[in-house]
């Protein structure tokens, strides 16, 4: 028997130019479609930054000095951020939790070949990541974690000239909260010891996806020339006393 002569996809589309089922075409994957079929993670505290000039302005608020300055992006998830600090200058590397995001970030990214950190950064041995020299620090911060992130600086601060990062409002203004005000608190307190804070732009949560109950915030934090003159440890476990024991005689966090 005599087999049948099917014809093809285009033909058939010829012979029904208006029919629907050929408007709905099959395209190759294209970075967008890609980043769509990638789900935010409420166990990662996942909020994709949907806003193509917000995520230019962030990488714009580098301020890069040296040749071929080193920078670490903190959760990069699709690499919505991750493309435009890939136009800049510089010797960039990103740490990513979720193995989903790495292997997106592997599949999407040919320049990040090699400097993706597929570990939790909280966990993440700086010697390792940077051998030596100063690195600059920049992100959509997870919110869950974007306190422990600042106090992981604070810890490395020598090595870590500079911040850039997305927090909730909330946290943004706490860190660069002035002296007694009802924001002022320990992290404000341990991050202006050794760095200058500036609050650069909000950020609406329609520009997430999915979009988060609260609103964002995007500081710079610079290292200061001379921080204090004390045993960082004891300052950090005198503030956190300090803060406590306000907190019971006068209620404030």
């Amino acid at each position: 028997m005599r087999g049948l002569d099917f014809p093809s996809f285009e033909n058939l589309e010829s012979l029904c130019p208006n029919s629907l089922i050929f408007n709905i075409r099959i395209q190759p994957l294209t970075r967008r479609t890609q980043t769509i079929m990638v789900r935010a993670k409420k166990s990662y505290g996942q909020h994709f930054l949907t806003s193509e000039d917000i995520a230019r302005r962030i990488a714009d608020a580098l301020t890069l000095t040296g040749e071929n300055p080193q920078v670490l992006e903190v959760g990069p998830g699709q690499g919505f951020l991750t493309k435009y600090l890939l136009e800049k200058k510089m010797d960039l590397k990103v740490v990513e939790a979720d193995h989903d995001m790495v292997d997106h970030l592997h599949k999407n990214y040919i320049q990040l070949h090699g400097k993706v950190i597929a570990e939790d950064f909280l966990k993440l041995d700086f010697d390792h990541a940077f051998r030596d020299g100063q690195f600059s620090i920049i992100g959509n911060f997870p919110y869950n974690i974007s306190s422990q992130i600042v106090f992981k600086m604070l810890d490395h601060r020598e090595r870590i000239p500079e911040l850039i990062g997305m927090f909730q409002k909330e946290m943004a203004e706490r860190i660069i909260a002035s002296p007694g005000g009802k924001d002022y608190g320990v992290i404000s307190v341990l991050a202006q010891a050794y760095y200058e804070g500036e609050y650069l732009f909000s950020v609406s949560n329609q520009h997430f996806n999915p979009p988060p109950k609260v609103q964002s915030g995007v500081i710079r934090l610079t290292r200061k020339k001379e921080g204090i003159d004390c045993d960082p440890k004891l300052f950090k476990a005198s503030s956190n006393k300090l803060s406590a024991n306000a907190g019971k005689c006068c209620g404030i966090r």
